[in-house]
């Protein structure tokens, strides 16, 4: 039986970060749903504004909020009436002061939520499933990925029976923690029921520079200067001419 692990969670305090960056000693579970909440409501008033992440930082009396968005127009709407709607309705929620910060994707082919959600829309509009994969796969491939992978689940087709099919191309490591890879599932509403998506996605590899050789690398600038500026180091004379430029050996007086 084969044991999924998320990706995202597999590297988490290695290459990637949390979402949610809080802590408390007391009302971890009230606090905790205060997220989901908050979650939910952003999702929600924005169903296509494509949302990928939401990072939600609290202080002391203020809870940050910051949207990654592929369409920050949308989001922010007209003199910024969508962000300030927002955030009333989040501090009516939560009943604390709320900040909201808009960040936009500048690739959304490379975000495999973003990717899950466009395949989801095409086979909620009946579109052919293998020809809106293999679209969604050479659009990611194109905008710079190293490998993608597709996972489909459910009455594909309008078939009778679930199954599963899996497109990929490129490599996708699933067990190298270095691996830089975004994960994105989402759920397809069809007449013949729910189709699942998911979508992995790998930008490469995350190889952090050890201590010594950044200490060293900030080092070597001022080496360099100090090395210009008193200049070259005179040459050592080879064995040859320090047997000619010695002293010569003093005669006998009989000679």
């Amino acid at each position: 039986m084969g044991q999924k692990v998320h990706p995202v969670g597999l590297r988490l305090g290695i290459i990637k970060d949390w979402q949610s960056k809080w802590y408390a000693d007391k009302d971890y579970a009230k606090l905790l749903h205060e997220d989901i909440r908050i979650r939910q409501a952003i999702r929600s008033k924005y169903p296509g504004g494509g949302v990928s992440g939401i990072e939600i930082a609290r202080q002391a009396s203020e809870i940050a909020v910051t949207i990654h968005t592929a369409r920050p127009g949308i989001v922010i709407g007209r003199g910024g009436q969508q962000v300030d709607e927002l955030r009333h309705r989040l501090e009516s929620l939560v009943g604390k002061k709320v900040q909201v910060n808009i960040q936009e994707i500048r690739q959304p082919a490379l975000d495999a939520l973003l990717v899950a959600a466009e395949v989801a829309d095409q086979l909620a509009r009946r579109a052919p499933y293998r020809r809106t994969i293999k679209r969604s796969l050479f659009r990611t491939m194109d905008a710079g990925a190293k490998g993608v992978k597709i996972c489909c689940s459910g009455r594909l087709g309008g078939a009778e029976i679930a199954r599963t099919v899996v497109q990929r191309q490129g490599r996708v490591p699933l067990h190298t923690l270095r691996a830089d890879i975004d994960y994105g599932f989402t759920e397809a509403k069809t007449l013949m029921g729910l189709i699942g998506v998911k979508v992995w996605v790998y930008k490469g590899d995350i190889l952090p520079e050890p201590k010594e050789l950044e200490i060293a690398a900030k080092a070597k600038p001022g080496a360099a200067e100090g090395e210009a500026a008193e200049g070259p180091a005179p040459e050592q004379p080879t064995e040859v001419e320090k047997d000619v430029t010695a002293e010569p050996s003093q005669t006998p007086k009989g000679s």
